[in-house]
């Protein structure tokens, strides 16, 4: 499922860790594979377009998984 959201980049340090987007709507991500490395910043307000994977699972279970095809940063 294609999917656009705007949110805040957060670090959850359940497991060995990863990182997410909790959209503005309080919904949280956990990004795929980590995402890009640029997104690798708590606090960064990104606007995130990406597909949903329902064939993927992870140890940190904090929400659906987003793997980034693009983004901006500031939005």
């Amino acid at each position: 499922m294609s999917l656009s959201v705007t949110g805040t980049i957060e670090r959850k340090g359940l497991g060995p860790g990863t990182w997410a987007i909790v959209t503005d709507k309080g919904e949280t991500y956990e990004l795929y594979e980590g995402g890009p490395k640029e997104l690798h910043e708590s606090g960064l307000k990104v606007k995130v377009k990406g597909e949903v994977r329902d064939d993927v699972m992870s140890f940190a279970m904090i929400g659906p998984i987003l793997e980034v095809k693009s983004f901006e940063v500031g939005k």
